[in-house]
């Protein structure tokens, strides 16, 4: 089981569920070191004045925030450490809200919430009746001296916090320049561009998409570990670009229909198919 990172108490009126938070998610990212070119050697950065050559240790460091271009108000640690919010073990529910009233623009990083085993009573009757309401809590704590926004819901047997972006973090449609507004379409393009998304209409399978990049590097790392090569294929030619819209459209269903009426292929369970799903698409009625 994943090591939980937190714990603390779910606190709604005057109940306290004692909790660990574990993480939902891995990151399954390449992550590179800095070697010397020929490998020897890890590189190491350093902090040090591009002006004066002089190098600097951490705990002789402040920290600047730019108010103008090269102009800074200096913040010793000990004055951050003054504000820092008290390393509560509240999850602090304060209002329960419809899911489907959340943009997700505003959810950021999933985790679970396993209960103690003294709160198991307790966990399990919030558990059923944010089930049976269809609410989600939201609440705030503070992990590792920040606090966070979050939301709780249930999924399956368990409660699940996803941390969430505060409102002036979220660059609103508002703000974005060059957004076309209104305007007349074609109805025959219309009509052919939902035929389209029809013909693609199926249900949401996440095991069938890969990273695929990240496949490759570790493909390349296994065999150069293991004093091989790997070969690369060259790149596919790109589809020549149609300037027709209604011809696009109408080219696109036609390969979206050809793909559905051919039978199945038969492949190992989990191995999507090119186009990053198998099986057939649902028709829409």
């Amino acid at each position: 089981m994943p090591r939980a990172m937190w714990s603390g108490n779910i606190a709604f009126g005057l109940v306290s569920i004692p909790v660990k938070l574990v993480a939902a998610a891995r990151d399954r990212s390449i992550h590179f070191h800095m070697l010397s070119e020929d490998g020897q050697c890890r590189l190491r950065r350093k902090l040090y004045c591009p002006e004066t050559g002089k190098e600097y240790d951490f705990k002789h460091t402040a920290k600047g925030y730019e108010i103008a271009p090269d102009q800074y108000v200096l913040i010793q640690n000990d004055e951050i450490d003054k504000i820092k919010p008290d390393a509560g073990r509240q999850i602090e529910i304060s209002d329960f809200v419809d899911l489907e009233s959340i943009d997700p623009l505003y959810y950021e990083r999933p985790y679970y919430l396993v209960p103690d085993e003294a709160g198991a009573k307790a966990y399990r009757l919030l558990m059923e009746a944010m089930t049976r309401s269809g609410r989600v809590g939201i609440a705030r704590f503070v992990m590792r001296q920040k606090q966070y926004l979050a939301a709780l819901r249930a999924k399956g047997e368990v409660l699940m916090l996803q941390t969430m972006r505060y409102a002036d973090e979220v660059v609103t449609e508002q703000e974005l320049d060059n957004v076309p507004g209104p305007m007349p379409l074609d109805p025959r393009e219309l009509d052919v561009a939902q035929r389209l998304i029809d013909a693609l209409v199926t249900d949401f399978e996440p095991e069938r998409y890969r990273d695929e990049y990240r496949e490759r590097v570790e493909e390349l790392v296994k065999a150069k570990a293991e004093g091989g090569t790997i070969s690369v294929s060259a790149a596919e030619e790109p589809a020549p670009r149609v300037i027709n819209l209604m011809d696009a459209l109408q080219r696109s269903l036609d390969e979206a229909r050809k793909e559905e009426e051919q039978p199945p292929a038969k492949k190992t369970k989990g191995t999507p198919s090119k186009r990053g799903g198998g099986g057939r698409r649902k028709r829409s009625a």
